[in-house]
């Protein structure tokens, strides 16, 4: 028997009530980064990816490129929420599918629009997430025109990479995504490379993985957790105390960590040390921060943060579109607003834990269980405390031993 929309009991966030949050003095985050959805195929086929492999495929019904029409429309919204909250500065990330795929000139027309709509008062950073395997001197001729910064999705090694980010006739994408950095690394463009997006394989030594990456010496290296959730955990993660994604972590934070000289930035680490030492975190992954991120699809709607897709069909959308509804409309959704109420969001074990203010309950996405929905603890709970837990351990440690060395 298929239970009705009448006696269906709401999941979280569902039933938030954003009216009594403002009358109890809560006041929303603008949003102050803006992903921007240029081209919603990809010309991988990444085995791992949640848009294309997982629960959501509402990218089968979106156009392919973001018309120039929507640009315009993405343009005006976003340089009137920084305006209408008096922001001086805004980041927009231009994504896909693979962005690279709109065409040089249509990037150069997506990028010189929103800059036009947002100068002189409101700065805009630009970045862009990218395969590598289209790069050319053309489109880096664009990023160098618009200071646009480039992150590279790359797993590793040759075994590694290729075990999961596949080109569409099956081979490996390896040789391609380092024809493509050799191009970024170059002299003329290396300052715009920003480093590398990585997923987690436990099949891939953690070591070897990290050591690979640095070949190309990028400012920062972040890695992922493979997305999954209560109803379809990761792979490798079982329903007991072992801690698989903890251990590789772990054996990637004593290497970067122990180095005589940092060699990179490592960003899942790196935030958590600075929650354990009182500061904030920039990062969705950990700490109770409030996230300040719309997403915008090429049709024009308004989504939030699209790694939602991993979860269930729908997960993502918020039913605005940027042709009627300024972005300040979204901030006002329970779905948004649950994402920056910090510990009021937390499942009821999280906030007892006395790592919650560093673990934050983990990314989202990675909280859901069908019938409670995302007020739950991460799939990843027990890695994530004892990531957090070794790390603590070795910061202690360290200041300990600082502080006796400086009293001798």
């Amino acid at each position: 028997m298929v239970e009705s929309d009448q006696t269906r009991i709401p999941e979280w966030p569902e039933a938030l009530d954003v009216r009594r949050l403002l009358e109890q003095g809560w006041r929303p985050t603008p949003f102050h980064q803006f992903i921007v959805k240029i081209h919603s195929r990809c010309n991988l086929r990444c085995d791992y990816c949640y848009i294309y492999e997982m629960a959501d495929q509402g990218w089968k019904a979106q156009p392919r490129r973001m018309a120039r029409p929507v640009v315009e429309q993405v343009a005006r919204r976003i340089a009137e929420h920084a305006r209408a909250n008096r922001l001086d500065r805004v980041s927009v990330i231009i994504h896909g599918g693979e962005p690279l795929l709109a065409g040089v000139d249509h990037l150069r027309f997506a990028l010189a629009t929103i800059r036009g709509a947002c100068e002189p008062d409101v700065r805009v950073d630009f970045s862009l997430q990218t395969n590598a395997v289209l790069i050319n001197e053309f489109f880096l001729e664009v990023f160098l025109e618009f200071g646009v910064e480039v992150g590279v999705s790359m797993d590793g090694d040759r075994e590694g990479h290729d075990r999961h980010r596949l080109r569409r006739d099956g081979e490996g994408s390896y040789d391609d995504v380092r024809t493509g950095l050799y191009q970024l690394t170059g002299s003329r463009y290396q300052h715009l490379f920003s480093g590398f997006l990585a997923t987690i394989d436990l099949a891939n030594d953690p070591v070897r993985t990290y050591e690979a990456l640095l070949e190309w010496n990028p400012p920062g290296v972040d890695f992922l957790l493979p997305h999954g959730n209560w109803d379809n955990p990761p792979p490798g993660r079982p329903p007991d105390d072992s801690t698989p994604y903890a251990d590789w972590l772990i054996a990637v934070f004593d290497r970067w960590y122990g180095a005589k000289i940092q060699e990179t930035s490592v960003r899942l680490p790196g935030q958590i040390m600075r929650l354990l030492l009182g500061r904030g975190s920039s990062s969705e992954a950990v700490g109770l921060g409030p996230v300040a991120m719309a997403v915008i699809e090429t049709n024009g709607q308004i989504e939030q943060v699209d790694s939602l897709k991993s979860a269930f069909d729908g997960a993502s959308g918020t039913f605005l579109h940027v042709s009627r509804d300024p972005f300040d409309t979204a901030l006002h959704l329970p779905s948004i607003a649950a994402r920056q109420i910090g510990t009021l969001a937390l499942a009821t074990g999280c906030r007892t834990c006395d790592l919650h203010e560093t673990c934050g309950g983990g990314l989202y996405p990675h909280r859901y269980r069908t019938g409670t929905g995302f007020r739950n603890a991460s799939v990843y709970c027990r890695d994530l405390y004892r990531f957090i837990d070794h790390i603590r351990t070795r910061l202690i440690s360290d200041l300990d031993g600082f502080t006796t060395r400086g009293r001798s």
